[in-house]
């Protein structure tokens, strides 16, 4: 086999490690928290509570360590119950899809979705939820018109 002299060996050079934002926020995070354990006077129950968020992930560790910082007892019943948000997005989406079909009870559903968002622990969330819901809600009408305006004018031409 030939060998080729022209060309030359590249040197490689190791990957450099780079840690995106993200990752430098939850590290930190991470290190309040194990802080906040090795210091002996946080009370026992909300030492428990924290070690338990930090082994998991839990995406509730930002809210424990703010607590444990401000030297306030974890309070667990601050913490949104997940099965309550769960049934308020069921609840956005039932309300979203009211509203789109029209008739006489969208207005009504428009005022029960903005209460919901008004008394939700999460509204943003929700607020998101119902405006994908639209914007998909949006794109099938237009798609759908779209279609129906292209098939008029093919069929025009075809039968003309």
């Amino acid at each position: 086999m030939a060998s080729h002299s022209s060309a030359s060996v590249r040197e490689e050079t190791p990957h450099v490690l780079k840690t995106s934002r993200t990752n430098t926020i939850v590290n930190a995070l991470k290190q309040r928290a194990q802080a906040r354990l090795n210091d002996k006077s946080l009370d026992a129950h909300s030492r428990a509570v924290l070690r338990k968020a930090l082994e998991t992930n839990d995406p509730w560790l930002a809210e424990l360590v703010r607590q444990a910082d401000a030297d306030e007892p974890i309070d667990l019943s601050e913490m949104p119950d997940t099965s309550e948000a769960d049934s308020d997005e069921a609840k956005v989406e039932a309300l979203t899809e009211m509203i789109y079909a029209g008739g006489e009870e969208a207005w009504a559903a428009l005022l029960v979705l903005m209460s919901t968002l008004q008394n939700s622990a999460q509204p943003k969330t929700l607020a998101n939820i119902a405006k994908h819901l639209a914007f998909t809600r949006c794109g099938e009408l237009n798609l759908h018109d779209m279609v129906d305006a292209q098939v008029a004018a093919f069929e025009e031409k075809l039968l003309d």
